[in-house]
């Protein structure tokens, strides 16, 4: 019962996932544009009028604090952070391949695994998309462990992923969101408020 739990939550691609800033941010806020509207909808002690004004105004808030997220730190801070850690590492063999930090990312999900699971990714076509760079097919096919070769660079990109959606969620986001909710919810004609409007914004 419990192993292929262990398994589960071993498995590369989800390891991968919980080491990715933008995609926990991501993931998080979604949940919240769903989790936070479906409670209060479900809420029997708030009349329906309140509960669907409630409801959308959160699902809003959340989805627009997500989408500015998403416009904003990966091209702003991820890609800064990339071109700054291609400069500072310029001499660490590999990374200096690689265009921006999605394909650098990309590769890394699928390179830091052991040996027998990169050939097997590589047998599986899944490294197709670096096929022509000869010299990153030689670290796949390297003995080295991938993961400490490159663990500095993406330290540098998720750290400033990190940097980012702090500013990006506690500050900017919310600010654009209280700019734009408003007109969205007059386009709606839902703009009056109850009077016993129910906020868990947060």
């Amino acid at each position: 019962m419990i192993q292929p739990i262990v398994n589960f939550l071993t498995r590369p691609g989800l390891v991968n996932l919980s080491q990715n800033t933008a995609a926990r941010v991501s993931v998080e806020t979604g949940m919240k544009a769903i989790g936070r509207p479906g409670f209060i909808l479900l809420d029997d002690d708030i009349d329906d009028n309140t509960k669907k004004y409630s409801a959308t105004k959160e699902f809003l808030y959340q989805a627009i604090c997500l989408g500015v997220y998403l416009a904003v730190i990966p091209p702003v801070f991820k890609n800064g952070a990339f071109k700054l850690a291609k400069k500072a590492y310029k001499n660490t063999k590999g990374f200096e391949h690689f265009k921006n930090a999605k394909e650098f990312l990309d590769f890394h999900n699928l390179a830091t695994v052991d040996k027998s699971e990169r050939l097997k990714a590589l047998a599986d076509g899944k490294f197709d998309k670096f096929k022509d760079n000869a010299k990153l097919m030689d670290l796949i096919k390297s003995d080295k462990n991938m993961k400490d070769e490159l663990a500095l660079q993406k330290g540098v990109i998720e750290a400033s992923s990190f940097l980012g959606s702090i500013l990006g969620l506690a500050i900017l986001a919310p600010e654009i969101s209280h700019e734009t909710i408003h007109p969205i919810m007059r386009a709606l004609g839902m703009e009056k408020k109850p009077e016993d409007h129910v906020d868990i914004q947060a």
